[in-house]
């Protein structure tokens, strides 16, 4: 039997293809259960805390999104896995000073910036057990990431995406059952690369699939050779796709999402697989629309919702959108939500620069008097990592700001260059080696602009954030006090060398080689320009923003006489 731990749980089970077998992680190590006499087989060697099989360690769960480490072959013959070795990876200590009369410590091997990460590889195994097989992949397994695998259809191969250390390379790579692999196609980019598919879309009976680059300048959707790595232009025009939907290769179509004029909004539209004619809408109805497509795109489950609409989820008949049933309206929360004085909430446009034009949302209050002047709060985010200037049902926090909106509060927020917003590649990249700077003189730019709106009382605007907004508003506060006289900052990174290497690495480069642009993007350099109010929060068990870059802060803050 495999070991049975007080902390360990069975993980990342799946069924073979077949269904007779289910394979699972135990305590770091890979098992197969015949369901029929639940004989257990111990595929990889004995896993710890780190040595880690058919899972992942802290930074690739957090930043690459990767959970399920191993995959089953389409024959349920053979199991190909992930193996991480995090030893020589220094540990961050969480300190739980509030269960016991003394302290007690959690360790997690955490690379910050510049740091030891873990060394990756992929290996194949029978299903029966036996030797593994690892791939034969060149370059410093310590200074990579293999961010994706899997089986390609129909073959006894995997595919594998790689990822170089500074991200701005993503090979990939086809693997054979001896070990052996090839280059099948490279995406390059000046900045960094984006890992946008967590399963490859399959076409021309496997020997074709769907790629997303911008290499082009825009996101857009390739027909990918499996033989040769040709690829041919799906989405032709000058807008980006946000996502695949669904492919209808029997019709010939390729539905994705996208908002070509409008970028805080999104709409699902159709094209050719073969890159002829032009992309039509579907969607009917503004703000923002999700799909679950069935695998023959002639049915979706579509959840819409908008700016404090909630969301109202549905089946349509595609490609009419032709709604047949109604699963959830949220009738109760709309009938509560009419009951409540709720501000009036515009969308706009705020130009910083003559060809620079910024999306922002406002919530004014309820008994909004043009003739009066009000105070300002901003909620920043402004990392590639998200947006805030989305046409949405945006729940809680959307609520909490109407709160204070009854209050007499203007509220706004507004998306500066560098948002993972569809509006092209330089719009996205245009950050890159510039985290903290361009966003936050962007910010800055537009609420110049904002407090000089008439019913704006510019002495008393405020700015608050979470994480990167967390930053964000530090960095305002710190960087522009003639501006902003209050900031709320929730688990910030006040200093980007103590953040995870595979986030901060991304869009800055290695501190190694550009010390000075960590240092300038970090607001804890400007800690001593603080004049305002600064309410600072973080919680001590923070596994990933870590409570140290808190009580760092607070000393610079003390040694400033803040």
């Amino acid at each position: 039997k495999p070991p049975r731990s007080a902390t360990a749980a069975v993980r990342q089970a799946a069924f073979s293809p077949d269904g007779t077998r289910v394979g699972y992680v135990r305590d770091n190590t890979l098992f197969v259960e015949n369901l029929s006499d639940h004989k257990i087989t111990q595929l990889s060697d004995k896993g710890s805390r780190t040595h880690i099989n058919g899972t992942f360690d802290w930074v690739y769960e957090e930043e690459l999104d990767d959970r399920d480490g191993w995959r089953w072959s389409p024959d349920g013959k053979r199991i190909a896995y992930w193996q991480l070795d995090a030893t020589g990876v220094r540990d961050f200590f969480l300190i739980n000073n509030t269960d016991a009369l003394y302290p007690t410590l959690t360790p997690i091997p955490y690379p910050k910036t510049g740091e030891t990460n873990s060394t990756a590889r992929i290996g194949i195994i029978s299903a029966d057990g036996g030797e593994t097989k690892w791939m034969e992949i060149s370059g410093d397994p310590r200074n990579q990431y293999l961010a994706r695998m899997e089986w390609m259809p129909g073959t006894d191969q995997v595919i594998i995406q790689r990822l170089n250390r500074l991200q701005n390379t993503n090979d990939v790579l086809i693997g054979e059952l001896n070990g052996k692999t090839r280059t099948l196609l490279t995406d390059k980019d000046e900045a960094w690369v984006d890992i946008h598919s967590d399963n490859l879309t399959w076409l021309n009976n496997g020997k074709q699939f769907m790629w997303i680059s911008e290499r082009d300048g825009w996101r857009h959707a390739y027909l990918a050779s499996r033989e040769n790595g040709e690829l041919k232009l799906i989405t032709n025009g000058a807008y980006d796709i946000v996502s695949v939907a669904g492919v209808d290769e029997k019709g010939g179509w390729l539905y994705f999402i996208a908002s070509p004029d409008n970028a805080a909004q999104r709409y699902l539209y159709r094209t050719r697989l073969d890159g002829s004619g032009k992309a039509e809408r579907l969607s009917p109805q503004s703000g923002t629309n999700a799909y679950n497509i069935s695998p023959d795109c002639r049915w979706a489950f579509h959840t819409h919702s908008a700016f404090g609409v909630p969301p109202r989820i549905s089946f349509v008949r595609l490609p009419q959108h032709q709604e047949a049933r109604v699963f959830a309206d949220n009738a109760k929360l709309r009938e509560r939500l009419s009951t409540l004085r709720l501000g009036k909430t515009e969308f706009f446009k705020v130009k910083i620069a003559n060809d620079i034009e910024l999306d922002g949302w406002l919530i004014k209050p309820p008994d909004f008097d043009p003739n009066k002047k009000y105070p300002l709060l901003f909620h920043v985010y402004g990392e590639p990592a998200g947006q805030t200037v989305l046409d949405n049902w945006g729940g809680a926090r959307q609520l909490w700001h109407q709160m204070l909106a009854q209050q007499g509060y203007l509220i706004a927020s507004v998306d500066n260059r560098g948002t993972p917003a569809p509006r092209g590649r330089a719009w996205r990249k245009i950050v890159y080696r510039k985290i903290g700077i361009l966003a936050s003189e962007e910010q800055v730019a537009a609420a110049k602009q904002i407090t000089a709106w008439p019913f704006v009382d510019a002495s008393r605007v405020a700015v608050w954030g979470w994480s990167g907004g967390g930053s964000m508003t530090l960095n305002l506060l710190f960087r522009s006090p003639e501006i902003y006289k209050v900031g709320m900052s929730v688990a910030p990174v006040s200093n980007q060398r103590l953040y995870d290497s595979i986030y901060q690495e991304r869009y800055m480069g290695l501190p190694q080689d550009n010390a000075e642009d960590y240092k300038q993007g970090s607001p804890i350099t400007f800690a001593d320009k603080l004049q305002g109010k600064l309410l600072l929060v973080h919680g001590t068990g923070d596994d990933n923003v870590h409570y140290q870059i808190a009580e760092l802060l607070v000393n610079a803050l003390i040694a400033a006489n803040k």
